[in-house]
């Protein structure tokens, strides 16, 4: 707990030497090195201190990459599922009939491929490829696409996203993806996203829901829209069995597990419902100061609708968070776009401490459950102290 606490402190202290404000907000297809952005970081920093403050961007984030990246590989015996993706690796490697191996072809191209490169069961570089990936996917994402990248990222640790990359690794590494594909959908680049999308389902093919959420959300909106969405969603509380008939369909090894009775209905939901319910609230907060003229925070706040209605109405499935996921995780990009809308002055400041409050607190529960079964991420381990674990970890550098 010490440990997470003190890496979280020091990669945000990193990240607040970052700069405070991405020009990609100011202009849709504008980013760090196009003509738009140069004027833009040429009025504040002067035009010969732009690749000056370019590159002392890169070296926190590189920085931040490092730190979060051997906190990830040095890990052993984190995560509830680290036993079984070790299981699942070997059975990847030796062959097994693809009957039995659940993963996705992405995925088990890439174990055997390590596997056979380090020519031996080298699963703790496995661990520490998809840890690099996933980390360096998150903060590419937040740093072209946040309006204000030390918040975006402060919430990406406060809330724990990191520390939960420690299990189902591959399901992380598409969540990395999926924000990374939202700047498409924004600049209604629908053919560059599908290939985002297609490429991440090779690793997890609950991704592809989002195909349909994200085109949705980027769609403007008519009212009468708005009413047939609430009538679906109070609809799918009188065909729960069906829907939950489909859902184990999909997902088959979902049968007569205790995903059915575990981690489903509405309390085992509420740190998900809370979520969802403070961005409301600060939305509400922000009012049209904030959203109205912003489309990026239309779009994203229409996808924090969503995963409310995945949490509440959906709330009966196994494992729902995983797709609830795929629509709150822009959060970390929406409530630093409604702050930086405000005027300076006394609001902005009361609504940004209230914002940092919200966030501590959700990080103090988070550590305190963080040793649960669902999550298992502490205490944390490491095979550089672990004995029977040194010649593998040798090995791997």
């Amino acid at each position: 707990m010490i440990l997470y606490s003190l890496i979280t402190a020091f990669t945000i202290a990193i990240a607040c030497c970052v700069a405070a404000r991405r020009e990609t907000q100011l202009s849709p297809k504008g980013r760090m090195g196009t003509p738009e952005c140069s004027v833009v970081m040429g009025r504040r920093y002067g035009h010969g201190g732009v690749l000056r403050r370019q590159a002392f961007d890169y070296v926190c984030l590189a920085g931040i990459f490092l730190t979060l990246t051997a906190l990830s590989a040095l890990r052993i015996e984190v995560g509830n599922d680290y036993g079984k993706y070790i299981d699942i690796f070997h059975e990847i490697y030796a062959g097994t009939d693809s009957a039995y191996v659940v993963t996705e072809p992405g995925f088990n191209f890439v174990v055997k491929a390590v596997y056979v490169l380090s020519g031996y069961e080298n699963y703790l570089l496995v661990f520490a490829l998809f840890g690099a990936a996933t980390v360096f996917v998150f903060l590419k994402a937040m740093y072209e696409q946040s309006a204000d990248f030390k918040l975006s990222f402060a919430m990406f640790m406060l809330l724990g996203l990191y520390f939960r990359t420690f299990t189902t690794v591959r399901y992380y590494f598409v969540l990395a993806l999926t924000l990374y594909s939202l700047k498409y959908v924004r600049q209604k680049e629908y053919g560059k996203f599908a290939l985002v999308i297609l490429f991440a389902a090779l690793f997890h093919k609950s991704v592809l829901v989002v195909l349909l959420f994200y085109p949705l959300a980027a769609f403007p909106w008519k009212k009468w829209m708005l009413a047939g969405g609430g009538v679906i969603a109070a609809g799918v509380f009188l065909f729960q069995q069906q829907i939950l008939g489909l859902a184990l369909k999909l997902y088959p090894t979902f049968q007569n597990t205790v995903y059915l009775t575990q981690d489903i209905g509405l309390k085992a939901n509420a740190s998900g419902i809370l979520r969802c319910l403070f961005v409301f609230l600060l939305a509400a907060l922000c009012r049209r100061e904030s959203r109205k003229e912003n489309a990026a925070n239309q779009f994203y706040l229409k996808l924090n609708l969503f995963g409310f209605l995945l949490y509440t109405c959906g709330s009966f499935l196994p494992l729902v968070s995983r797709l609830a996921y795929y629509v709150v995780t822009p959060q970390i990009l929406l409530v630093p776009g409604l702050i930086a809308g405000l005027k300076k002055g006394r609001k902005k400041k009361l609504i940004l401490a209230l914002t940092g409050a919200f966030c501590l607190v959700y990080f103090v529960w988070f550590l305190l459950t963080a040793s649960g079964s669902g999550i298992r991420v502490l205490p944390y381990q490491t095979w550089i102290f672990t004995e029977k674990e040194w010649i593998n970890g040798s090995d791997f550098f």
